[in-house]
């Protein structure tokens, strides 16, 4: 392969990597399929076009023309001229998706959905960075400043999906660029020829590496190089202040988790910032199904994390210590035994579109059976998903406690312990005089600390004019309280860390819990959860009780029973009640409508029951074809790592699989063949051919260095002597024994070299290196008749063009 030829595929390579840090910002992420074949289609004009040769602006603009036509004919094919020319109506076409596209990027949370217009934006995107690298790094051979794109690409991605990428994608965009380096660097190389030693590699016309020389020396000192640079990059930044963890940190999710074991802690972010993007979801995306044998499921809230710092920006999470999941966790703090309480069981299935660390549960819970590696934080008593385990496609079960405590018991209750008084009454002191001064004043002639939370409820939900609204501008901190309290319309998010402060403010106990509502009862029993219900809602603390859930949001969720001053007759203000004839006992899934169709289930049309509902009952099975094509493919897979060694089994029985000779030809290449049989071995096993030495010398050298007994390095100097006798003699003598004296020879350097050298000669061996070579000269000799051939049709049509015409005259 030529020097231009492995650059361009360098480029190429070095895009689709940087591009993958792309892949989790949509599903599916087929895109990248149609994004590496349009690149590989621009890459190969490009190489054709250098090779003419062309000018170079003239290969960029051919570039370009290839990918507007391969653009058009993918996304704007029925508006084309001649279904790929861009005309008119495909630019107008085109133009309408990439504004959907940006629409659909500014509604849909990541992952979004493949959209014809995100398809858009991201394989043209990736298309423009491959032209512009392909154009730095192999038209203009500037390697270096491709650098540039290609971060740029990474960067992008980065940032839509919250702060990082993941190490694992820097790693692959990181390890493209360097062998782009690496290419260019061994193009340039080969331009000023062999200066790193003056002998050839073995095998190719007669001449030998001499032990003194290493023609690959550049080439493995670059990748050194580059692997130092590699864990310098991922490494260093752990051990420096000021970083959290580095690459391999939390990233984008926003908490960092302990490993395996008992120790670690978890620190969460705020996550009501992606709370809004959630409630705005032009459609309602089922997250979570659940059965359970609650009779009333107004109040089963299904609680995610709870945020108990205020530090004026925002409400977050404490960093806390984590733990193994117990398998009874323990009981709920500050929750008297005197109280009312009914334990339920409820069966949970997570959408497999569905990626949350932390894990839903009803609060109280008091065990959990999930699987995976998930941990336990007592404080505020959640699961949250340990070395990126996430709720996706989670099956678990959660024994809870509803805990029903009356009006009378709150106004009595007694006063919470110092300690957690201290950290859930805590408030900045940035937070405006008025905030409190406000809750001072909604809450006069109040006898307890009861009546001012039901007061100040009552007041968000009912009396004090507020608005919801979720298009207000989002925000945690005391700018947006005060501004909130100004102009009185907001979402769940501004009503429950408002009347959290406030409650603080007052002495109460306060923290923000982030979760769900309840869901929407199905036909079967099950409750549906959707992605816009999502939400938030304050939790105060009362001795006797525990951390109590208030709503005083308007129009939203269920307002608790004992915040009532008289228990409604009808039915519960929040979601839909199951029916009377849903069976109480908890299922593991919740099973398809009969009523639903294969071909509506394909369609999605069946609702939310087919997102979590398991197994397909439609009774098509998979198709054989996709069957056998899986297999096919698992098994090349498993088979490339045994290509080489497959390959030197077969070399071997070629080379050894006569001992007996009929003629003086075949006597010779018998002998010759043994020759360089003995040779390989010796290669595999550490020892470098030397072709420029005599036979006689190339085996006291292979003996030597290999170490090998006596047995075996007397055959190494039978076969010396025969292939000198070979060589020189003028009728030389039938060689016998070639085989057992191979055979041997293999087995004295299996008996002297340690167990990885074994292995790598066995599997990996040094020899295979013949294969690459012979398909570089392959290329060659092709290239060169190939140039041959047209400088011979060029001339021929030359002169024909010059030959003159017959004038009859």
């Amino acid at each position: 392969m030529s020097g231009r030829a492995r650059l361009t595929l360098a480029a190429w390579g070095a895009t689709l990597t940087a591009a993958g840090a792309m892949l989790p910002l949509v599903k599916p992420a087929n895109w990248i399929f149609t994004a590496a074949f349009v690149l590989a289609l621009v890459s190969g004009v490009g190489a054709l076009a250098r090779r003419a040769p062309l000018a170079r602006p003239v290969t960029v603009l051919a570039q370009i023309a290839v990918t507007l036509v391969a653009l058009t004919a993918i996304f704007a094919r029925e508006q084309a001229v001649l279904w790929f020319l861009p005309g008119p109506q495909a630019i107008g076409h085109a133009v309408d998706l990439f504004e959907a596209g940006a629409s659909d990027v500014g509604q849909y949370a990541v992952p979004a959905p493949d959209t014809e217009g995100i398809r858009l934006m991201l394989v043209g995107g990736v298309v423009a960075i491959g032209l512009l690298v392909d154009t730095l790094a192999v038209t203009f051979r500037k390697a270096a400043p491709a650098g540039l794109p290609l971060l740029a690409l990474y960067s992008v991605a980065a940032g839509l999906s919250g702060g990082g990428a993941g190490w694992l994608w820097f790693l692959l965009a990181a390890s493209g660029y360097l062998l782009l380096l690496l290419a260019e660097s061994r193009d340039r190389l080969s331009q000023w020829g062999r200066v790193f030693g003056g002998a050839q590699r073995p095998g190719r016309g007669g001449s030998a590496t001499g032990s003194g020389g290493n023609v690959f020396a550049p080439a493995r000192t670059g990748r050194r190089i580059g692997a130092v640079a590699m864990g310098v990059a991922l490494v260093v930044p752990l051990a420096l202040p000021g970083f959290t963890g580095g690459l391999f940190g939390g990233g984008g999710d926003g908490e960092g988790t302990g490993g395996a074991g008992k120790g670690g802690t978890i620190s969460a972010v705020n996550p009501l910032v992606s709370l809004q993007e959630n409630l705005r979801q032009p459609e309602d995306r089922e997250v979570l199904r659940y059965r359970t044998n609650a009779r009333d499921t107004s109040g089963m809230y299904l609680r995610l994390v709870s945020l108990d710092q205020f530090d004026g920006t925002s409400w977050k999470s404490s960093v806390r210590p984590i733990e193994d999941v117990p398998k009874q966790l323990p009981w709920p703090e500050g929750l008297s035994q005197d109280v009312a309480v009914t334990e339920v069981t409820s069966n949970f299935v997570a959408s497999e579109n569905y990626e949350q660390k932390w894990l839903p549960m009803p609060y109280p819970a008091g065990r959990v059976d999930i699987g995976g590696r998930w941990r336990y934080e007592p404080a505020g008593r959640m699961l949250v998903g340990d070395d990126k385990q996430t709720t996706r496609g989670a099956r678990y079960q959660v024994a809870s406690l509803d805990v029903r405590p009356t009006a009378k018991e709150l106004a009595a209750a007694g006063p919470a312990p110092e300690k957690l008084r201290r950290e859930y009454t805590k408030v900045p002191a940035s937070l405006p005089a008025d905030v409190r001064a406000t809750a001072l004043r909604i809450t006069q002639g109040s006898a307890s600390d009861y009546e001012q939370a039901v007061k100040l409820q009552e007041w968000f939900a009912r009396d004090g004019g507020f608005r919801y609204d979720v298009d207000v501008v989002s925000g945690t901190g005391v700018q947006a309280i005060s501004r909130f309290l100004k102009d009185k319309e907001g979402f769940c998010v501004h009503f429950s860390f408002t009347m959290a402060a406030m409650a603080r403010t007052l002495g109460i106990p306060a923290r923000v819990a982030v979760g769900f509502m309840p869901g929407t009862a199905q036909s079967d029993g099950s409750l549906s959860v959707g992605i816009r219900d999502a939400h938030a809602w304050p939790e105060l603390y009362f001795e006797g009780a525990g951390w109590t859930r208030f709503e005083p949001t308007p129009s939203r969720g269920s307002t608790p029973e004992y915040t009532r001053a008289d228990t409604p007759s009808g039915a519960a203000t929040g979601p839909a009640q199951p029916q009377q004839s849903a069976s109480a006992l908890p299922s593991a899934a919740p099973s398809a409508s009969e009523s639903c169709t294969p071909q509506m289930r394909r369609l999605g049309d069946c609702g939310p029951d087919a997102a979590v509902g398991g197994a397909s009952s439609d009774g098509s099975g998979t198709n054989p074809m996709t069957v056998v094509l899986v297999t096919l493919a698992a098994l090349l897979l498993l088979s490339l790592p045994l290509l080489p060694l497959l390959w030197r089994t077969r070399v071997r029985a070629r080379r050894l699989g006569s001992d007996g000779a009929r003629g003086p030809e075949e006597t010779a290449a018998r002998t010759l063949a043994a020759w360089q049989e003995i040779n390989d071995t010796a290669w595999d096993y550490g020892v470098e051919p030397d072709e420029s030495r005599t036979p006689r010398k190339t085996a006291a050298r292979i003996v030597r260095l290999g170490e090998l007994p006596d047995e075996a390095a007397a055959a190494v100097h039978r076969v010396a002597r025969a292939v000198e006798e070979v060589l020189y003699a003028p009728q030389p003598r039938p060689a016998t024994g070639l085989v057992e004296d191979a055979a041997r020879i293999r087995a004295g350097f299996h008996a002297t070299s340690d167990r990885r050298t074994r292995l790598r000669a066995t599997l990996v061996p040094r020899s295979a290196a013949r294969l690459r070579w012979a398909a570089s000269a392959r290329w060659s000799e092709g290239a060169t008749a190939w140039s041959v051939r047209r400088h011979a049709l060029s001339t021929r049509a030359a002169a024909l063009f010059r030959r003159p015409t017959h004038n009859p005259n």
